[in-house]
């Protein structure tokens, strides 16, 4: 697989959380000086922005609509839902860098805590996850994906992989290569944007 594609996975998840940025351009402010991207925006980057702006419009449809998610239950054939999807997700991606419990879940995805638990309860019934006790603190319960929970992961990726081949069905290896690196660089300003909005929020 072209290493341009897995640079193409990461931002890809970002659909699932739906964040949109807006399609205007901040102008210089007083005296700031006028850095050479600017500049460039302000003599013809109008028409670019307002692209992206609309093509992020089309892309919030298709997350809304959830169809990597509604594909993956389809092939899977079980009982899942997306919730469920959801949950197994946030352990996959931030399992690694900390331990996560029900709490976690509920508070990644944005849920009630007594729904979080219900959706993990139901997964590891299903065998999908299991509980363990913390290394920090033995009171505590963990979350942790089961050899079951990683088989639906990978067929989730698979997916992923197939739809990205398939969209960019024709284009050049340096195409790919090139949307695959300002894609990923482009997700990570709307992360930074949104990093900074929560904590003017808080």
């Amino acid at each position: 697989m072209p290493k341009a594609f897995i640079l193409l996975f990461a931002p890809f998840d970002l659909c699932y959380a739906g964040t949109m940025m807006s399609s205007s351009h901040p102008h210089p402010a007083g005296d700031e000086p006028v850095t050479e991207t600017q500049d460039a925006l302000s003599v013809g980057g109008d028409s670019s922005l307002a692209t992206i702006g609309h093509a992020m419009t089309r892309m919030r449809l298709l997350i809304g609509r959830r169809f990597i998610g509604r594909m993956a239950l389809q092939r899977i054939g079980t009982g899942l839902e997306l919730s469920d999807l959801d949950a197994i997700g946030v352990i996959k991606r931030i399992g690694s860098q900390q331990e996560v419990t029900v709490g976690t879940i509920a508070e990644q995805l944005r849920i009630d805590p007594s729904r979080g638990s219900r959706i993990v309860a139901d997964l590891v019934k299903q065998g999908l996850l299991e509980r363990a006790a913390s290394q920090e603190d033995g009171r505590r319960s963990l979350v942790r994906v089961t050899a079951a929970g990683r088989k639906v992961l990978d067929e989730i990726e698979a997916i992923k992989r197939e739809t990205i081949t398939e969209a960019t069905a024709g284009w050049s290896i340096e195409d790919v290569e090139a949307f695959g690196r300002l894609y990923a660089r482009f997700t990570e300003g709307l992360e930074a944007q949104f990093k900074r909005f929560e904590q003017d929020e808080g």
